[in-house]
């Protein structure tokens, strides 16, 4: 089928790049021209601005944008509804809060168009293998789009989750697990590396653990990749991002009373390490140093 795409970087290029494999016809747009200039060499068709693109597409209009959340999702979603009629199609593949998500499926109900979020997951590594796809839609727009998800999704990796938000909600929740996964083995391979009694090949580690060990996985796949590299990691910084979805995720278990200990000990774990030096920690240095004449480190 064709449709379009905005947002041509690392996940939306691939994206495009693995529906054109499969057999779709694809628009493209980006403020990068490089990024268009990289899809239209794969095969797809590029759109000057955003009327130019919806104008090349047939009814039902199904718009697939993959833009960073917040407000460039609100203004890309906006201006792209400006050019859609009545039975068309606007999904969000991106990471967007359920709540905005929920709000915006309302918004474009009451002008007749169809919002679908999509939650995506499977990162650079999609493009080979297939993305993880968690829809909120209604019915009838999961039918119209299930082509799409069928290509982009590995066998039996796309579901619909229920309406609109269904999607993100989900992706929600999945990006917390993660984070919590993360901490881990980020927590487990700390000790070894640190271990004054053994010295560790922590690439050798990594392999073996994959191999029936009861901690296998993907994650720990991608581990021993890294540590491949750099058995000691020297060539990074201990500065860990986080995208939302993990704050949103402990919101949403103190909003329903769930105790989520790993997770929201793991976000706050990435708070600490934006810090180049805790002040926290210096006030319990100091603390110390007054109750108990316990010795502190002078800069």
């Amino acid at each position: 089928m064709r449709l379009a795409m905005i947002g041509l970087g690392r996940m939306g290029g691939n994206m495009v790049e693995r529906l054109l494999l499969g057999g779709h016809q694809v628009v493209g747009y980006d403020r990068s021209a490089e990024a268009v200039a990289a899809a239209v060499a794969k095969g797809a068709k590029s759109a000057q601005d955003l009327a130019d693109l919806c104008a090349q597409l047939d009814a039902p209009r199904v718009v697939w944008v993959m833009v960073p959340a917040g407000d460039p999702t609100q203004q890309t979603i906006d201006e792209v509804a400006s050019h859609l009629q009545s039975g068309d199609i606007i999904i969000d593949g991106g990471n967007s809060n359920f709540h905005d998500s929920m709000r915006r499926a309302s918004a474009a109900r009451a002008k007749g168009i169809e919002f679908v979020d999509a939650g995506t997951s499977g990162g650079i590594w999609g493009l080979q293998v297939g993305y993880c796809l968690m829809i909120g839609a209604s019915e009838a727009a999961f039918r119209i789009c299930e082509p799409i998800f069928r290509t982009l999704a590995p066998e039996n990796g796309y579901a619909r989750m229920g309406p609109p938000g269904a999607g993100h909600y989900v992706k929600m929740i999945h990006n917390g697990i993660e984070y919590g996964l993360l901490q881990a083995y980020a927590e487990g391979y700390e000790i070894l590396h640190a271990s004054q009694d053994f010295q560790l090949d922590l690439h050798q580690i990594a392999a073996l653990w994959n191999q029936g060990s009861v901690v296998r996985s993907w994650l720990n796949e991608l581990a021993e990749r890294a540590f491949a590299n750099s058995s000691d990691l020297a060539n990074l910084r201990g500065y860990v991002d986080d995208s939302g979805e993990g704050r949103w995720t402990v919101d949403e278990a103190m909003r329903l009373d769930v105790p989520a200990p790993v997770i929201t000990l793991s976000l706050l774990t990435r708070l600490r390490s934006r810090q180049q030096e805790s002040f926290s920690a210096k006030v319990i240095a100091a603390l110390r140093n007054e109750f108990g004449g316990h010795a502190v480190k002078r800069t």
